[in-house]
């Protein structure tokens, strides 16, 4: 249902700072936000497939044996797996200037548009002859998956409130986070039947679920008040004006730093798993499940800590957390893998609502999504960066443990950079850049509800 001043059971002074807006806004649990949390889990059902299936791959295309080298256990070197993983990475740059055309033509559009095409690749992804052919062809559909969730987390951030906005960012990031968690566990329950191939072909479901859920995205209202009036700048491209390029390096070094521990935590894990501590697939599934159960406590945790303490604190100690547990989660053994995987998720689902709310926050309407875009960038710079350290590094050490250690201590230096932003917390987009886009003050009133 579409919030407005006769809602009732809302408090005064969040019916205030709607109406003060002049902006019909949605609770975080409306229809037109769920839409967006169920096509960010079709993102991630696409996306995540790669890094799910990666020992499955190896296999088919390398040579697997019984040796004590990386490239015995898992088929493919450390190398070869972590270029072909960087390759991936550094294909979502593609996804800079996707995500500025939502900037210019519409967020409902882009997120609409990329999402079909990515899972498109995605099932195109299972005909792969080779290994560098799957690669190539994954990374085809990467840049336009990396979109639709960076599109889904904007419009989320854009269709609510201060209240309801770390709410409504953990919802999706809860979405993408499902996608990824559903094609781990098929993965693990039905792999050796389904294949890699079997596996990427299944994409074609939430493909044609898109169409079902396309009728409920909505275009956010401060998108369409700020597209009509004169401010709005259009950008191509990934470009941003230059008040705001300051602030951006900052919010990249971050996205960049943070990258550098979750790429290799994140792709590395299944294949460490499977081909080098010889887990079996239903042990892997199992262990998937579980971490569905702190991902969905990290989230809760994250959106409390994001509103009550801050954005800025929470997303420290939760970036903190993941490089510690990312290099427990490699020290060796099964237990220390389960518990670091577990835990690790926690951290990441705790530093997902407060990092996207208060990204959202930092920039006005007329560029967030191109903002979103060059955060994806950086993202990919680091987490590619992050693959080939690591991978090199395991490979000179033949140890996935030396490589998490040398990679994801270095990055904490950058935690420093949250000094340079302010807090976001209680405020709206509009009281940052009070300039920039004038809000026409329309009345706020009830609408018919939104149809499920």
């Amino acid at each position: 249902m579409i919030i407005g001043v006769a809602d009732s059971g809302r408090s005064s002074a969040e019916v205030e700072t709607r109406a003060s807006l002049g902006l019909h806004l949605h609770r975080w649990a409306d229809p037109a936000v769920i839409a967006l949390a169920l096509i960010a889990l079709a993102a991630g059902f696409g996306q995540f497939g790669a890094v799910t299936a990666l020992g499955d791959v190896a296999k088919a295309f390398g040579h697997a044996t019984s040796g004590t080298s990386i490239s015995d256990q898992a088929g493919l070197s450390g190398t070869e797996l972590g270029l072909g993983l960087a390759v991936l990475r550094l294909a979502s740059l593609g996804a800079l200037p996707f995500t500025s055309l939502a900037d210019r033509f519409g967020r409902r559009r882009a997120i609409l548009t990329s999402c079909a095409i990515g899972l498109a690749f995605t099932v195109v992804a299972a005909s792969s002859p080779s290994y560098w052919w799957f690669v190539a062809i994954f990374a085809l559909g990467r840049p336009l998956l990396s979109t639709t969730n960076a599109i889904a987390q904007v419009s989320a951030a854009e269709e609510t409130d201060t209240r309801n906005r770390a709410k409504a960012v953990a919802m999706v990031a809860g979405g993408y986070g499902v996608g990824a968690g559903l094609i781990a566990v098929l993965h693990g329950l039905g792999g050796s039947a389904l294949g890699f191939r079997g596996l990427f072909a299944l994409a074609v479901v939430p493909l044609m679920f898109l169409l079902v859920a396309r009728k409920h995205v909505k275009e956010p209202e401060r998108f369409t008040v700020t597209a009509a009036s004169g401010e709005h700048s259009r950008p191509v491209l990934g470009a941003v004006a230059p008040r705001y390029r300051r602030r951006l390096v900052i919010v990249l070094g971050l996205a960049f730093a943070v990258s550098v521990i979750t790429g290799p935590a994140n792709s590395f894990v299944y294949i460490y798993a499977q081909n080098v501590l010889k887990m079996s697939g239903p042990l892997i599934a199992v262990m998937v499940v579980v971490a569905a159960a702190f991902g969905l406590s990290g989230l809760l945790l994250g959106r409390y800590l994001a509103d009550r303490f801050g954005r800025r604190p929470t997303c420290a100690g939760a970036l903190v957390a993941m490089a510690c547990l990312g290099i427990l989660a490699y020290s060796g053994s099964r237990l220390a893998l389960f518990t670091g995987y577990e835990l690790g998720v926690l951290a990441a689902a705790t530093f997902a609502p407060a990092a996207g709310a208060f990204a959202n926050e930092l920039f006005p309407t007329d560029v967030r999504a191109t903002v979103a875009g060059w955060n994806i960038a950086a993202g990919v710079l680091g987490g590619a960066s992050g693959l080939l350290a690591f991978g090199a590094v395991a490979d000179a050490g033949a140890a996935f443990s030396v490589g998490a250690v040398a990679t994801f201590l270095p990055s904490l230096a950058a935690i420093s950079l949250f000094l340079l932003l302010p807090e976001t917390k209680g405020q709206e987009p509009e009281d940052l850049w009070p300039a920039v886009v004038a809000v026409p003050a329309v009345p706020v009133v009830p609408a018919p509800a939104d149809p499920v």
